[in-house]
C-alpha cells in the first residue's frame, strides 16, 4: 500500500504574533514546519511527503525545509479545504492508495498516531485521532447561557486524518463543484460524502499551535526535552562486498538500478546500505549486521536491507540519540552512479530520519584494478557520526 502525507501550510498564521507566519517561527533549532515535515518523512510507513504552502511563502519555505526529503511544495488556496485539493491535485501523478492529510502547526505528532490511523483504513472510509472533551460545555447565545451540553459523546478531533486517495479526491472534487465550502476539517468532507470515519487515539501533545504563547510553550518544552546535551561524539565505518551474478537490476542505498547484473547475497545485497549500518553500529559498539541478523537465519533471505539500516537507526534512538551525518562511497566499473544520488540520498535520510543534506552518497572506479576493477562486483565504504548523551 503505497501511502502519502499531505502537509497544510498554506495560512498566514499571523495570529501567533511575530513577523512570520507561525508554521515559519522557531520551535528549538527548527522552524514549525520542519518538525512537522521531518515527522512525516522518517516515518517507515510514509512514501511521499507533499507541503502546500502559501502564495509568496516560497523563500521562506526553502530556508525553513530546503534539506528535507520532501516533493516540491504545492501552492495553496484562500482555504484550507482548497489548499488540501491543490495537495491531492500535486499528489495524483504519483497514484497514492491512501492519504494523510496533516496540519503543520502540529509540529509534535507521534509516530505512533501516524500509525494507527494508517492501520484503521483496514477497516474503515476514513480515520482521525480524537480526543475525549474533557470541559463542560455550555451552549450560549448573546452572552448568555442557553444550556449545558453533554460531553459525554464529544470529541475534538486532530490531525493526521487518512482516507484512501481516490475516495477523498473524489470527496474533494464533489465539494468543490457543489461550492460546498462550509468544512473546518477533512473528516467532515468525508463525513458529507458519506465515509465511514473511524476513530484513533490522539494525544495532547498533538495540539495546534495557534497563539504566540502556543509557540512560546511549545519551544519551552522542546528545549527542556533537548536540555540533555548530546556531547558523545562518535564516528563508526563500514566496509562490505557483494560479488555480481546473473540478473537484470542491482538495488543500491535502497534505489533499484536496471543492468545486466545483479548482486549476490543472503539478503537483497545492498552494499551501500550494509556498509552504513555497520558504520551506525560501529559509532555505538555494537558490533556488525551479522551480530544481528545472522546470515544463518532463512527469515533474513532476500530481505531488504532497509530492515537493517531502521535496526540500527532505532538503536540510536533507543540510547537518547540521533545520527548527525552518515557518508558511503560506491566502488564500482558499473553500472554508473552519477544519476541515481539525490535518489539515494533520499532514500537513506528517510529511513534514518535526518535531512538529505546530512547524507552523502559517491561514488568512483579502481582504475581497472582488482576484483571491482574486472567488474565482478561492488564495495561500499561508509562512516557514520552519531550523537549520544553523555
Amino acid at each position: 500500500m503505497k501511502t502519502a502525507a499531505i502537509i497544510v501550510a498554506g495560512g498566514s498564521g499571523l495570529r501567533a504574533g511575530g513577523e512570520l507566519p507561525k508554521q515559519y517561527q522557531l520551535v528549538g533549532d527548527r522552524p514549525v514546519i520542519a518538525h512537522t515535515l521531518i515527522a512525516f518523512c522518517a516515518h517507515p510507513e510514509i512514501e511521499l511527503v507533499q507541503p502546500v504552502i502559501g502564495s509568496g511563502h516560497e523563500e521562506l519555505f526553502a530556508q525553513a525545509c530546503g534539506n528535507i526529503a520532501c516533493l516540491a511544495p504545492a501552492t495553496g488556496g484562500a482555504t484550507r479545504q482548497a489548499s488540501v485539493m491543490a495537495g491531492l491535485e500535486a499528489l495524483r501523478t504519483h497514484g497514492p492508495d491512501c492519504v494523510l492529510i496533516h496540519d503543520a502547526a502540529r509540529p509534535f505528532v507521534s509516530t505512533a498516531i501516524i500509525s494507527d490511523t494508517i492501520a484503521a483504513l483496514q477497516s474503515a472510509g476514513g480515520a482521525i485521532p480524537v480526543l475525549p472533551v474533557v470541559d463542560t460545555i455550555k451552549r450560549a447565545e448573546d452572552g448568555r447561557v442557553l444550556e449545558t451540553v453533554d460531553r459525554s459523546q464529544l470529541r475534538a478531533a486532530q490531525t493526521p486524518q487518512a482516507f484512501r486517495f481516490t475516495e477523498i479526491f473524489r470527496a474533494h472534487t464533489e465539494a468543490e463543484g457543489e461550492s460546498v465550502h462550509e468544512f473546518t476539517d477533512d473528516a467532515s468532507i468525508g463525513e458529507w460524502a458519506g465515509l465511514n470515519i473511524a476513530m484513533v487515539d490522539g494525544a495532547a501533545e498533538n495540539r495546534k499551535l495557534t497563539t504566540q504563547s502556543d509557540i512560546a510553550e511549545a519551544n519551552s518544552r522542546h528545549m527542556s526535552e533537548n536540555s540533555n546535551p548530546l556531547n558523545d561524539i562518535r564516528t563508526g565505518q563500514g566496509y562490505d562486498v557483494h560479488a555480481f551474478e546473473d540478473g537484470n537490476a542491482v538495488i543500491l542505498c535502497g534505489v533499484e538500478i536496471a543492468h545486466n547484473k545483479k548482486l549476490k547475497g543472503h539478503s537483497d545485497a545492498d552494499v551501500g546500505m550494509h556498509a552504513l549500518t555497520d558504520a551506525i553500529l560501529g559509532a555505538l559498539a555494537e558490533g556488525d549486521i551479522g551480530k544481528h541478523f545472522p546470515p544463518s537465519d532463512p527469515k533474513w533471505k532476500g530481505a531488504a536491507s532497509q530492515i537493517f539500516l531502521e535496526a540500527a537507526a532505532e538503536m540510536v534512538t533507543a540510547r537518547g540519540g540521533k545520527i548527525a551525518h552518515g557518508d558511503v562511497t560506491l566502488i564500482c566499473e558499473e553500472p554508473k552512479i552519477g544519476a541515481h544520488v539525490d535518489a539515494m540520498r533520499d532514500a537513506l535520510a528517510k529511513i534514518i530520519g535526518i535531512e538529505r543534506g546530512r547524507i552523502s552518497v559517491k561514488a568512483t572506479t579502481s582504475e581497472r584494478l582488482g576484483f571491482t576493477g574486472r567488474g565482478e562486483g561492488i564495495a561500499a565504504l561508509a562512516s557514520a557520526t552519531v550523537r549520544l548523551p553523555e
